[in-house]
């Protein structure tokens, strides 16, 4: 038996395409149940993990922030570095920055496609933000990687050629921290400590979301 047609009996009421059952269709009213259970426990999932970060984090938080102010108080940009799902919540932190007033340098590594595609294909995909961060970061600027799994080699090699070149560094992880949590390069790090890669990057956004809050207010406070 394949694993796809071990699945959850919630998995085959909503993907029962991709498991072979003799079984007939489920009626509206228990789909809709299984809808508001299922919704019901994510949200009393994301409620707790977003508690437990601000239990064990919020002093590391306002730290960053306030390294991240004094960066961008000095005229320091911000680089942030992701892959697929990770990589859109560099542009949204990139957006958030950019919607402050006065607003802030900023650049997501994912946003120029040539740039990225070339690296990867002359020297791979391990490099493509290693060489963006050579071409543009200076010491005083600030670097910002997110990984789900805290194992994405290039945001590993980009946040440590940061840190060798002088800019603040900060990792976004998620299950235990992974090598971004033991790495020596990476100033702060912070952690969506979940199993459950749709609830640890939503404990990653929500602690983008208050770095960005943090920011804003000590920047407005000078």
């Amino acid at each position: 038996m394949t694993h796809r047609e071990a699945g959850s009996e919630f998995d085959q009421l909503f993907y029962p395409g991709l498991f072979a059952s003799s079984k007939a269709p489920a009626n509206v009213d228990d789909v809709l149940h299984h809808v508001t259970v299922s919704t019901q426990k994510k949200c009393q999932e994301t409620i707790a993990l977003r508690r437990q970060i601000y239990q064990s984090a919020h002093a590391q938080l306002v730290a960053a922030a306030k390294a991240m102010a004094a960066c961008f108080a000095q005229g320091g940009m911000l680089l942030a570095m992701g892959n697929g799902g990770s990589s859109t919540d560099c542009q949204d932190l990139v957006a958030d920055f950019m919607d402050l007033n006065p607003s802030v340098p900023v650049l997501a590594l994912t946003h120029d496609v040539a740039a990225v595609t070339a690296i990867a294909n002359d020297v791979g995909f391990d490099n493509v933000f290693v060489r963006q961060v050579i071409a543009l970061g200076k010491a005083g600027d600030i670097a910002i990687g997110f990984s789900t799994s805290g194992n994405s080699e290039n945001v590993i090699l980009g946040l440590n050629q940061a840190k060798r070149q002088g800019l603040l560094t900060i990792g976004i992880s998620g299950y235990d921290g992974g090598k971004l949590a033991k790495n020596a390069d990476i100033d702060y790090c912070f952690i969506a400590h979940n199993e459950h890669t749709p609830r640890i990057q939503e404990g990653q956004a929500t602690i983008a979301h208050v770095l960005v809050r943090l920011v804003e207010a000590l920047l407005t406070s000078r």
